[in-house]
């Protein structure tokens, strides 16, 4: 939306900026303005980066660097000033954006609490109006590529931008006929309360059937990401989030999906190649068709992540890898047996013992063991492993507990309510991270599928009025039904008969 860059140009910041002064008008022979607004002011951390690659650019002075208090001082104040201060999204970003990177939606000023559901998406953006210059954008990056893997898509599912995702999905499905798409449905902390209003409710639901029905049409796989609190959930065993803090979650949904993408990056060897720090590249093809392409051809996965992984071998009371894997998809269901499953698993920079690094060899017998141990194993596993940690860069928030070392270590003692550790004082975190295709599922589809019944098409439904304004027809309603119903019937076991002989 137009205004949510903070103090970064939609130009982004490789180039210097052209002004354009204004055309002249024929029909108009009076005097001419400029109303402009003052530019946000950068908050310390982006002064200072700027400040020093204007110094990278004017001198070449090796002489004269700070000394170490004085860094460290500095490093304080842009830590302080990130957690108490951050707006938006760029407040911490350190990316140089291409001119083509960043499109701003015309029109669209909104506070992004009124931006909150399909319906004022799909009233906002026009792709007949803005679609060709979206799609410019895009082709331009695409022609730059040698091979494409496939698309990662991700797309905030809470409100109006899942509209306007399934219009760039939909083209993208039409001009880049066979290149998959996995597409992640990401949501962020949502305030429930007793007292929100039945209307808010019925409105909520009935975004969420819709979204991810539209959405899901148009990709090969989906990964719904988003728990309604963070802090409250198994994932922040070792963290200390504060939900309303967009800065704090988005940390842990960021690492995890680099985590999990780690493969397609991965540089493929072979099998006489001697020791290597990789092993398990896969492109997102091989991702795709592992997960989704085979078997009974669930499209739907769930992530699950280790932040940060424990070492591999522990004391006796220390639960393994795979039992510090937990959920970031909301509504699944816990210990379910599935013959069926399949997995793909990330682990990098994980320790063998205290905070000596595992090699790629430890790690594979390491998770061998343990789902030889566990009391249910998938049907298959494909698991890629890098020696490299997760890197903390300064501008990450502090979110770690004092049980998490400077590597990322996880040192004995109870876990207190201290203050959290930050990039001051943690500077890599060894990560895992997991897709896997299981019935576990079940219970976030069939709340969709419920929903939808239940408050757009059944009689007298409390949404009819609601979807009709978003532009939904009767057989539309139904098409994303049977949608939804067989995404259900996928994961069900099947139905023994109860007839004998």
């Amino acid at each position: 939306m137009r205004g949510s860059l903070g103090s970064l140009s939609s130009h982004g910041t490789l180039y210097k900026e052209v002004t354009s002064s204004p055309s002249d008008v024929v029909t108009w022979t009076g005097m001419v303005s400029t109303q402009a607004s003052e530019p946000r002011k950068k908050n310390l951390f982006l002064q200072r980066l700027y400040e020093e690659e204007e110094n990278m650019v004017v001198a070449n002075d090796t002489s004269g660097s700070s000394n170490g208090s004085q860094s460290e001082i500095q490093d304080k104040d842009i830590v302080e000033s990130l957690e108490n201060g951050v707006q938006f999204w760029t407040d911490y970003s350190k990316v140089h954006y291409h001119p083509q990177s960043l499109y701003e939606l015309s029109g669209v000023w909104m506070d992004a609490e009124d931006f909150n559901n399909y319906g004022i998406g799909k009233e906002s953006f026009s792709w007949a109006l803005h679609g060709e210059e979206i799609s410019d954008r895009l082709r331009f990056f695409v022609e730059e590529c040698d091979y494409i893997q496939g698309f990662h898509f991700v797309v905030d599912d809470s409100g109006g931008f899942s509209a306007v995702a399934e219009e760039f999905l939909e083209n993208i499905v039409d001009e880049y006929t066979n290149t998959p798409v996995l597409l992640y449905a990401v949501q962020g902390h949502r305030a429930f309360t007793n007292l929100q209003s039945k209307k808010r409710t019925v409105l909520e639901d009935l975004h969420d059937a819709v979204s991810f029905s539209r959405l899901s049409s148009y990709s090969k796989l989906i990964v719904p990401v988003g728990l309604p609190s963070l802090s409250q959930s198994k994932v922040s065993k070792f963290l200390h989030i504060e939900d309303e803090k967009h800065y704090h979650s988005s940390a842990v949904y960021a690492a995890a999906l680099h985590s999990i993408s780690l493969p397609s990056r991965m540089e493929p060897v072979g099998p006489t190649t001697p020791a290597s720090s990789v092993s398990g590249a896969v492109d997102l093809h091989g991702v795709i068709q592992m997960l989704s392409g085979q078997g009974r051809q669930n499209m739907v996965s769930v992530l699950d992540v280790a932040i940060p992984a424990p070492a591999l071998s522990g004391g006796q009371n220390e639960l393994s890898l795979l039992e510090n894997l937990h959920p970031l998809t909301p509504q699944i269901a816990e210990d379910v047996e599935d013959m069926q499953a399949v997995e793909c698993m990330t682990v990098h920079g994980t320790h063998a013992s205290g905070s000596r690094r595992a090699s790629v060899s430890e790690v594979k017998d390491a998770v061998d063991a343990a789902f030889q141990r566990a009391e249910t194993s998938p049907m298959f596993c494909h698991l890629s492993v890098a020696l490299r940690p997760l890197p903390i860069p300064l501008p990450f928030p502090s979110i770690f507990g004092n049980q998490v070392g400077q590597h990322g270590e996880l040192m004995g003692g109870p876990t207190t309510n201290s203050s959290s550790k930050g990039s001051l004082d943690v500077h890599s975190i060894p990560m895992a991270a997991r897709l896997r295709s299981s019935n576990a599922v079940l219970p976030f589809l069939e709340s969709r599928l419920r929903n939808l019944h239940r408050s757009g098409i059944d009689r007298g439904a409390a949404g009819a009025q609601l979807l009709r304004s978003w532009g939904f027809g009767r057989e539309e309603l139904e098409e994303m039904e049977e949608m939804l119903s067989k995404m259900v019937a996928t994961l069900c076991p099947p139905q023994l008969s109860s007839d004998s002989d």
